[in-house]
């Protein structure tokens, strides 16, 4: 088995009760969340770890679950006479993904940092 920060029954909780395929398909989320977290921040606070992993699968879990509309669309029409059906997809859509947000890079203690430094710096001696 691979490694795992967080059970199905812990993304459960604070979400919603699972179906049994449901809870197959949340158990391999789990994996591949470990996954990213361990390739942005394999040193982080395991309590983190698991926060991150249940915010992940519960948000990839809830986009997959809105029945009837296909992963990624912004807009849907159907009509039922004479049988249309429309959907536009958003280009770079994250739905149904995996991804880590700006909160939970931050809580890793990954994420945007501001300044800059010059590599310039270390053959110029300041007097130190």
């Amino acid at each position: 088995m691979s490694t795992t920060y967080a059970t199905v029954d812990e993304v459960e909780q604070g979400f919603r009760t699972l179906t049994a395929s449901e809870e197959s398909v949340c158990a391999a989320l789990l994996e591949e969340a470990a996954v990213i977290i361990d390739a942005y921040a394999s040193d982080a606070d395991s309590d983190k770890k698991k926060i991150v992993s249940c915010r992940m699968t519960r948000r990839a879990l809830a986009s997959a679950s809105s029945s009837g509309v296909p992963m990624g669309a912004t807009q849907g029409t159907m009509t039922a006479g004479p049988y249309s059906q429309s959907w536009t997809l958003g280009s770079g859509s994250s739905a149904g993904e995996l991804y880590l947000s700006k909160i939970e890079k931050h809580l890793l203690g990954i994420g945007d940092k501001i300044g800059s430094r010059s590599p310039l710096e270390d053959l110029v001696d300041d007097g130190d």
